[in-house]
């Protein structure tokens, strides 16, 4: 492959995932200028390493990388690891297609759950980020995070079981006894 051809080929596989990267990155680095760094050096990173991309899964590729990329700066940067082990199995979810009005009351709510998300376990944030907001299958979830199949299941139930407690706290209704 010519350096041209594998430019093109680059270009029209991995650069449309170019704000998939970037909002991953962001989430998991909480910072712009860190979340650009990261996107820069692992387009760097994936372009190096095209040649060993089969065609299969560009966006899930390129995410596994920007992933790395972002835990190797943190880990530079703060110098600790926040990771949470869950190996157990699950059985795989059904999930129903949001309706109108849920629609509705998630985009009325977004900052709320912008909120909720910051407050999940790095792992659980990732997890339910790939697949709620990239739109990730389970296997290029588990293809991106370098985990098996199980533990995305499990992230991603607890993770959402997690982010209803913390948005129904937050979204509840203050109750005051009004004097009789």
């Amino acid at each position: 492959m010519t350096s041209q051809e594998k430019l093109c080929s680059f270009e029209e596989k991995i650069s449309p995932h170019l704000k998939s990267a970037y909002n991953l990155a962001r989430w998991l680095t909480h910072s712009h200028e860190d979340a650009e760094d990261v996107v820069q050096e692992a387009f760097l990173r994936a372009f190096s390493a095209f040649e060993q991309f089969r065609g299969e899964q560009g966006k899930a590729w390129l995410l596994a990388i920007v992933r790395n990329t972002a835990l190797t700066l943190l880990k530079r940067k703060y110098n600790s690891t926040d990771t949470v082990c869950l190996e157990e199995s699950v059985a795989d979810p059904i999930e129903p297609s949001p309706g109108p009005e849920e629609s509705l009351l998630i985009s009325c709510n977004r900052e709320h759950v912008r909120q909720a998300l910051r407050q999940l376990p790095s792992d659980f944030r990732e997890a339910v980020i790939l697949r709620e907001m990239e739109g990730l299958s389970y296997k290029e979830i588990a293809t991106t995070m370098g985990v098996p199949l199980g533990t995305v299941m499990s992230r991603l139930s607890r993770g959402r079981d997690w982010l209803t407690r913390i948005l129904s706290n937050t979204n509840a209704p203050s109750v005051k006894e009004e004097p009789v």
